[in-house]
């Protein structure tokens, strides 16, 4: 307990988040990790293709990955699916790769999924359920019934499916990120969902919403 009138300590400053880049093009990689590397964020290892990724994640336990969709050998959506299905992979943050315009992007998005918000953009959500949610028959069993979902679950649900993070959706709903942070929460609990990811396929499996722009 402080005395009185003395400010408790500051709590210590969070260490950076500890990243895996996967990409098959060493160029690409090099890139990433000057760019990681000048904002402090270090990358503890490089994959080329898919199944460097799963071993990756595997030695290192990053916190973040930051993985390319066409790879050799395994590409980044059914690495992306091996991995969450580790007790590694579940500990870790995985960001799929497009066209980052800006360095300060990619720094934001690699802190943002760490602090547990995503970073799906609606046409990177679009490819990923294209290819993963035929596949969902192989993943953990999830319940499609969405009658015990609220109204404003629904509309979370519905808004959290085309790719905004949470701050996006506090904005869209007139919400604060803590209550759309316990909407999210209690959506995967109802629905006994793990991630985001597997509530952004049910969305799309379930019809709630559907791939068009």
């Amino acid at each position: 307990m402080t005395e009185a009138g003395q400010a408790a300590p500051a709590a210590p400053p969070e260490p950076p988040p500890r990243v895996v880049v996967v990409d098959d093009q060493a160029l690409v990689r090099t890139g990433f990790r000057m760019i990681l590397n000048e904002a402090g964020i270090p990358v503890v290892a490089e994959a080329a293709d898919g199944t460097e990724a799963v071993s990756a994640v595997l030695k290192y336990r990053p916190d973040v990955v930051l993985m390319d969709i066409r790879m050799p050998e395994m590409d980044g959506l059914e690495a992306t699916r091996r991995i969450l299905a580790t007790q590694s992979g579940r500990q870790c943050r995985i960001i799929i790769l497009t066209t980052f315009d800006l360095d300060q992007y990619l720094v934001t998005a690699v802190r943002l999924v760490r602090s547990g918000d995503a970073l799906l953009a609606p046409s990177i959500t679009r490819r990923l359920v294209e290819r993963f949610a035929p596949e969902a028959s192989g993943s953990p069993p999830v319940h499609a019934d969405l009658s015990a979902l609220t109204p404003r679950e629904l509309e979370v649900l519905r808004l959290l499916a085309r790719g905004l993070s949470n701050a996006e959706l506090a904005a869209q709903l007139t919400l604060s990120e803590a209550t759309v942070k316990t909407h999210v929460g209690r959506i995967l609990g109802k629905l006994q969902l793990r991630d985001r990811v597997q509530a952004v396929v049910l969305a799309y499996q379930t019809g709630l919403v559907g791939p068009g722009p």
